[in-house]
């Protein structure tokens, strides 16, 4: 089931070339050179991404800004997070490609159970990202607190 959003912000982006060329928002803050990785039978050309790299760096900031959302509406400070998102993609066994995903979120500054409560929450209730891949990627969670 869809459901609908009322949008607030629209980012546009453009890719030429696919895997093997360059990507980069409409407004150029973001622009970047692609290159399927070695592993992949690609060139792997140094200085290069994937848009796998761009998904972990979306993924982790916007997790991080639900955690401390989420924190705050529990009237903690979760401002001092670290999430570390890493991307794996590879073969499925329907076939095509498929992504799995592993979130790392780290603050010594709050309570293990605490932060736990607070990624679930941020998982299951705010991040878009996490509203995306649920249910189509396996998203995998370590969270570390004090």
């Amino acid at each position: 089931m869809i459901v609908p959003v009322k949008t607030l912000a629209t980012i546009a982006a453009a890719s030429t070339g696919g895997r093997n060329g360059h990507s980069e928002t409409t407004d150029k803050i973001v622009s970047v050179d692609l290159s399927v990785p070695k592993a992949m039978g690609g060139p792997g050309r140094p200085g290069t991404a994937t848009p796998e790299h761009l998904f972990a760096a979306g993924y982790a900031a916007c997790f991080g800004g639900a955690v401390d959302f989420v924190a705050k509406s529990h009237k903690k400070d979760a401002t001092k997070a670290t999430t570390t998102c890493t991307v794996g993609i590879g073969p499925r066994e329907g076939g095509g490609f498929g992504l799995v995903v592993d979130l790392k979120i780290e603050d010594k500054s709050l309570p293990q159970a605490d932060l736990e409560a607070f990624v679930r929450e941020a998982h299951e209730t705010i991040c878009p990202y996490s509203h995306a891949t649920r249910g189509n990627v396996a998203v995998n969670f370590t969270v570390v607190g004090a």
